[in-house]
């Protein structure tokens, strides 16, 4: 090889190590800002859903403190008489002041007081320019609500002031006049938001309140106030002008674009040209969503000091490798002199033999280190069987304990009436009044036994299903869990649609197993639409030819693709950690094949998840099931 050959090649190693430096250095710092930026996102994130969390409440707690008010108002003598006065003898004066006191007092924006045909009569602000005296309000939502009865509610722009607010309003009906008749009046107050808006500028973030159309209804930002998330279609503009909810407002975009979906609901979007970290909650007593945007300046901070922190590493640690590849050079160089001077017959003869030797000894030691492998492998097969059975307990009592609770709470509504009645009959006894005592003893007698059923359904599904069969009522055991679910389902405003074939289906099954099953679907439907804005609970049994199915829908968010491949394994759950221990679908598909069915899932079309049943039905019906849950 020549000298020139030599140093081309010397030159082209040298340009392939700086190339490859470079790039090591590029992808160093690229990961690091990836690192980086994916911490500055979780700790933007956390701090942006406490700041989102944190105005929700105070939001809520804002608006619904006035709710009582246009009732109080309503039920007021004064107010009563003044509805019932012809408008000649009506003394508004008097009303209008009462009125604005009354809106002072409680701090709102506005009180007035309509007549049936929508017309105000009495205002808290008939003395200013913008009076509501004599303006008609009976193509609003408040007023339609109240008048048929019930508390109204609404959003909307002032016709006369142009401001704001949220209305409550009552319906009032004039003194001579009883609760069931039609109302003669509307009370209605309003209450302004500008207030609830300036404690929001102090965040470092934009809080915006969009409704139902994506209309931005309130906002930190005066920019982005009345406008919309997306252009609204003809229908949407012509209900809201038929409400005058936004009077003439031209409602423009918002200019608010998605650029990523991010984890948990977070959305990377950009407004203008600043990007932001967008999260969202419901608020569905008002039909409205709460959205919070976060700037993104801290993540880009955090990258670039990621990217610097990542190089910084990369150039330390290629400068100990140029070191240590240095060192193992002259390592190298040195073990290579010394293997020439040892490279001789007989070395090569013994190093052969040694070489031999010691595989022998690897080999016999290896056999016995499988060995003791395959006893430590039966050992933890058998530590697994009883780890599987000691959860699958584990998941049955954690079940028991929420079944429980719901109970507690079932309980706590008896014992309180048990203790009222037994005092009015200590008391009706010492007045000599026998009969009243005995009507409310006769009342404690009917509630002993709600308790007793009630603590019998607890019972029942703490004890062991037996292995012979019967012929079960598919109804009845449906009513035995939804008994066990009560409080749970009304405590999360569940909505149950039951869809019970008539005559009742029958199915050979053991009830104590079945009844377990039907306990744990429904529990997981109602953890499901825990965040869901409608709560609906479908049960539905139907028979098809020798066989009975019962379905289990609900209105949650359904299941994923992910979810649909592994939803019977074991230990496999959707739930945050803590939350569940995986069991219970595969507990549950156990059960069903036992007595001789099969359990299956799938998304429902309108959304939610369904689960389906099918179980033999029995040749014949004529065992009834008993009216509660047995004995234990």
């Amino acid at each position: 090889m020549t000298g020139d050959t030599r140093q081309r090649k010397i030159r082209i190693r040298r340009t392939l190590i700086v190339a490859a430096f470079g790039i090591a250095l590029v992808l160093f710092m690229w990961q690091g800002a990836r690192l980086a930026r994916e911490q500055a996102l979780t700790e933007l994130r956390h701090a942006a859903g406490n700041a989102l969390q944190l105005s929700r409440a105070n939001l809520i707690g804002y608006l619904t403190r006035h709710d009582y008010l246009p009732h109080l108002l309503a039920t007021r003598e004064s107010v009563r008489r003044f509805l019932a006065r012809d408008e000649r003898t009506r003394d508004t004066l008097t009303l209008n002041q009462l009125l604005d006191r009354s809106r002072a007092y409680a701090d709102v924006s506005d009180i007035y007081l309509l007549d049936r045909d929508g017309t105000t009569i009495a205002a808290s602000n008939w003395q200013r320019t913008d009076s509501f005296m004599g303006q008609n309000y009976a193509f609003r939502g408040y007023y339609r609500q109240a008048i048929n009865g019930r508390s109204g509610r609404f959003h909307a722009l002032g016709t006369q002031s142009g401001a704001r607010g949220y209305y409550f309003s009552a319906p009032v009906r004039a003194i001579g006049h009883a609760s069931n008749t039609p109302p003669d009046g509307v009370m209605v107050v309003k209450v302004g938001l500008d207030e609830i808006e300036r404690e929001w500028q102090s965040l470092d973030a934009t809080l915006l309140v969009a409704d139902i159309n994506g209309i931005i209804f309130m906002s930190s930002d005066p920019a982005l106030r009345l406008t919309a998330f997306q252009p609204l279609s003809k229908s949407a503009r012509k209900g809201l002008l038929s409400t005058r909810r936004y009077t003439d407002e031209p409602l423009p975009e918002s200019g608010l674009r998605v650029l990523e979906t991010l984890p948990d609901g977070a959305r990377h979007v950009r407004l203008g040209d600043q990007d932001y970290l967008n999260l969202s909650q419901p608020l569905a007593r008002f039909n409205w969503s709460l959205h919070i945007l976060q700037p993104m300046r801290p993540i880009v901070r955090a990258q670039w000091l990621g990217a610097l922190a990542a190089g910084g590493s990369w150039m330390l640690i290629a400068l100990g490798s140029a070191i240590g590849w240095q060192r193992y050079r002259l390592r190298r160089e040195r073990e290579r002199f010394a293997e020439r001077e040892r490279q001789t017959l007989a070395h090569a003869r013994d190093e052969l033999e040694r070489h031999v030797d010691a595989r022998t000894r690897e080999l016999v030691a290896s056999n016995h280190h499988l060995s003791q492998e395959i006893e430590e492998r039966k050992r933890a097969e058998q530590t697994l069987r009883q780890t599987r059975d000691e959860l699958v307990q584990a998941a049955r009592l954690a079940v028991l304990g929420q079944l429980a609770a719901s109970i507690n709470h079932e309980l706590n509504q008896p014992l309180g009436a048990i203790r009222a009645y037994a005092d009015n009959a200590r008391i009706l006894l010492a007045r000599q009044r026998v009969d009243d005592a005995d009507t409310n003893l006769a009342q404690i007698s009917e509630l002993v036994e709600r308790m007793a059923a009630i603590s019998a359904q607890l019972r029942q599904f703490s004890r062991k299903g037996g292995e012979t069969l019967t012929d079960v009522s598919a109804q009845a055991c449906f009513d035995y869990a939804l008994r066990l679910f009560h409080a749970r389902l009304e405590a999360s405003e569940i909505r149950i649609v039951s869809q019970m074939s008539e005559p009742a289906c029958w199915v050979r099954a053991d009830p104590v197993r079945l009844e377990q099953v039907l306990v744990n679907l429904i529990g997981n439907a109602q953890q499901a639409m825990s965040d869901s804005t409608e709560r609906q609970l479908i049960l539905t049994v139907k028979q098809q030819d020798e066989w009975v199915v019962l379905s289990v829908a609900d209105s949650g968010p359904g299941l994923s693709e992910e979810a649909m491949d592994y939803l019977f394994e074991p230990f496999y759950t959707t739930r945050a950690a803590g939350k569940g221990l995986g069991l219970g679908l595969s507990i549950s598909q156990r059960i069903i094949s036992d007595l001789g069915g099969r359990l299956e899932a799938c998304n429902r079309p309108e959304g939610g998840a369904l689960f389906m049943i099918h179980l033999p039905a029995a040749t014949s019906s004529n065992a009834p099931l008993p009216e509660g849950p047995a004995d234990a």
